[in-house]
């Protein structure tokens, strides 16, 4: 097996500084300089191999969500049904790595840096969709197709807000409840529908 070359280690190094300090700082308000200092190397290398701030903060996401990609993959490989890879997938989100302080908060600053960015524009935009995809591939086997969509939307937007309260301090939940409430909502929305069927086969 190949050794990662020392510009490999050197990027990766700058990343996890990078994180490291937004998740320090709660924001995008880190400099090269202080990111290259914790990655003890000097600004001009990491500007060498970013170019930018921007550039650097959006390679820190991308491994995040790299992250976050194979965690899904690997638990919905060992789900054997649709309700259980729908777990799964709220499982990854709410993992131990994912959930941690630093993480949350450049999730935060991504959301943030996403309405002035179109290059972190194009990768939330990658995120949600695949999310989505994911939910409803599965939805689409426990429910009606309007109803799937309607749910992998609100599930969706679940696991986001609770990331957004996560990082803004107050009411905050650790990983645990915060993936329990999840899947109480989607376990509350899914009995939903099939209360709603017995209703309208009853009513005949």
């Amino acid at each position: 097996m190949a050794r990662p070359s020392v510009q490999h280690l050197r990027r990766a190094s700058l990343i996890e500084a990078a994180i490291t300090e937004i998740g320090n700082t709660g924001s995008l308000d880190v400099t090269v300089s202080q990111v290259a200092r914790r990655a003890s190397v000097s600004s001009a290398l990491a500007h060498h191999y970013f170019g930018s701030k921007e550039q650097l903060f959006l390679a820190a996401m991308r491994e995040i969500l790299t992250r976050y990609r194979r965690d899904v993959v690997a638990r919905l490989t060992r789900a054997e049904t649709p309700l259980a890879r729908l777990n799964a997938i709220i499982d990854a989100s709410f993992d131990e790595d994912q959930y941690s302080k630093e993480i949350v908060a450049a999730w935060l600053a991504f959301y943030v840096k996403a309405q002035t960015s179109d290059g972190a524009a194009r990768l939330l935009r990658v995120y949600m969709r695949r999310l989505h995809s994911n939910l409803i591939d599965n939805l689409r086997r426990l429910a009606p197709p309007r109803e799937a969509q309607r749910i992998a939307e609100e599930i969706a937007a679940l696991i986001d807000g609770v990331y957004i309260r996560q990082a803004l301090g107050p009411g905050r939940a650790n990983r645990i409840q915060s993936k329990a409430m999840v899947e109480h909502c989607l376990s509350c929305l899914l009995a939903g529908i099939t209360d709603a069927k017995e209703v309208r086969h009853a009513s005949r």
